[in-house]
C-alpha cells in the first residue's frame, strides 16, 4: 500500500500540530523518545524531526508534506510549497546587541554575530555593510552578548528573555509562524495531490471553526428584518419559522470576538432563547 509521508516538528511548535491533526480525525500516538509515532491512518506514514530539517527533506522528497517554521523555511532556501499559514506560534525574528552597546558604533568595528540563523544573519549584516565574525549557535543564543558576542539574531515571542539577558532590539527582521509545506514533485501526483488538498481543506475547517461560534435565537416576526440587518454572518442567516407563527429561528456562525458586543445588541433588539456554542470545523 502507497504511504503519504507527513513530517512533523519537534519541540515548541510539535504540540499545536499535533492539536490540529487530532482535530482533524487523525490520532498521533507517540512519548517523547518516539519519532516514528504510530497514527490513526493507515495510508500514512509519520515522522516527527526538528523543525529545521524540516524543508530541506520536504524539498527533495524525503517526505510529501510537513509542518514547520517559516523562519526555517528562509534559513534553509528550501524550493518548497507553502500551503498554508497556520499561524500558531507566532514569533519575531529580530536583531539583538546588549543595552549598554550602541549600534551605530558596533556597525564600524569587526564585530561577532552569534545566532542558529546563518543564513538570515550574514544577509541582514552584508545588506548593513557590517564586517563581522559568525558563530553558529545551537539553542541559548541570548547568553551570548555581552561576553561572546557583539549582536545576536534569534526568535522573541514576548521580548521577555531579551529583556532578562539585558538585550535591545536593533532590527525586527520578520515574523515566523508554523506554515504547511508539501513537495513540488507530490503536488504533481494525483493520489498525493488529492491527499495534500483534503488535508488542507480540513486544516482549513479546523482552523476556521476556532475562530467563531454558533448563535442560536428566536426572533419575534415583527423585529425579523430589523435584527436580520444587523447580522454578521458568514454568506445569509439559516432562518426557520417558529411553531405556530410565533417569529422565526436564526442560526448563525460569528467571529468569537464579536459576541460580547453582538448579544447584547440582540437582546435588547427583542431577541429571546440566544444560544452560544462551539464548532469543530467550518468549511465555506
Amino acid at each position: 500500500m502507497e504511504k503519504f509521508k507527513l513530517v512533523i516538528p519537534k519541540g515548541r511548535i510539535h504540540k499545536n500540530v499535533v492539536r490540529l491533526l487530532e482535530d482533524i480525525g487523525i490520532r498521533v500516538e507517540a512519548d517523547e523518545r518516539t519519532y516514528r509515532p504510530i497514527v490513526s491512518a493507515p495510508e500514512m506514514y509519520v515522522k516527527i524531526m526538528k523543525p529545521q530539517n524540516i524543508p530541506k527533506l520536504v524539498e527533495i522528497g524525503a517526505h510529501d508534506a510537513g509542518f514547520t517554521g517559516y523562519d526555517w523555511i528562509l534559513e534553509t532556501g528550501a524550493d518548497v510549497v507553502e500551503l498554508l499559514d497556520t499561524e500558531f506560534d507566532p514569533v519575531k525574528i529580530v536583531a539583538a546587541i546588549p543595552v549598554t552597546s550602541d549600534w551605530e558604533t558596533l556597525k564600524k568595528k569587526k564585530l561577532i554575530a552569534a545566532s542558529e540563523y546563518e543564513n538570515i544573519t550574514k544577509k541582514f549584516l552584508e545588506e548593513e555593510s557590517v564586517d563581522y565574525i559568525f558563530i553558529r549557535t545551537f539553542g541559548a543564543t541570548e547568553v551570548f552578548p555581552p561576553e561572546d558576542a557583539d549582536l545576536i539574531v534569534d526568535n522573541s515571542a514576548t521580548g521577555r528573555t531579551l529583556e532578562m539577558n539585558r538585550l535591545k532590539v536593533i532590527k525586527e527582521l520578520f515574523h515566523s509562524s508554523t506554515r504547511f509545506i508539501a513537495n513540488k514533485k507530490a503536488l504533481e501526483d494525483p493520489w498525493k495531490r488529492e491527499k495534500i488538498e483534503e488535508l488542507l481543506m480540513l486544516f482549513r475547517a479546523v482552523l476556521n471553526a476556532r475562530e467563531r461560534v454558533m448563535l442560536e435565537m428566536n426572533v419575534p416576526a415583527d423585529k425579523f428584518e430589523e435584527i436580520v440587518k444587523i447580522l454578521p454572518c458568514m454568506r445569509a442567516p439559516t432562518v426557520a419559522p417558529l411553531y405556530g407563527d410565533q417569529g422565526y429561528a436564526i442560526k448563525i456562525a460569528v467571529k468569537k470576538d464579536e459576541v460580547r458586543t453582538l448579544i447584547p445588541l440582540l437582546k435588547k433588539m427583542g431577541a429571546t432563547d440566544i444560544l452560544e456554542y462551539e464548532l469543530r470545523k467550518v468549511i465555506v
